[in-house]
């Protein structure tokens, strides 16, 4: 049996392999635009695409908030 493994140092997100984009993805919850929007702007460091991504959905909630008031 073959097992396709993902990169072993999960500190940094690959986009050049699927099956890392199809993992981060998932675990971080969001779109595929949405990761490599996010490694784009702060490079693919795990911990600052983790953070990038918390602060565009903060904003999204407060804006979302304030719209409805």
């Amino acid at each position: 049996m073959i097992l396709k493994t993902l990169n072993r140092d999960r500190s940094k997100i690959v986009l050049e392999q699927e099956d890392q984009i199809k993992h981060w993805t998932r675990h971080l919850d969001v779109t595929r635009e949405e990761l490599m929007r996010a490694v784009e702007k702060v490079g693919n460091s795990a911990a600052a695409v983790r953070k990038e991504l918390a602060a565009i959905k903060k904003v999204a909630v407060i804006t979302t908030a304030a719209t409805k008031c």
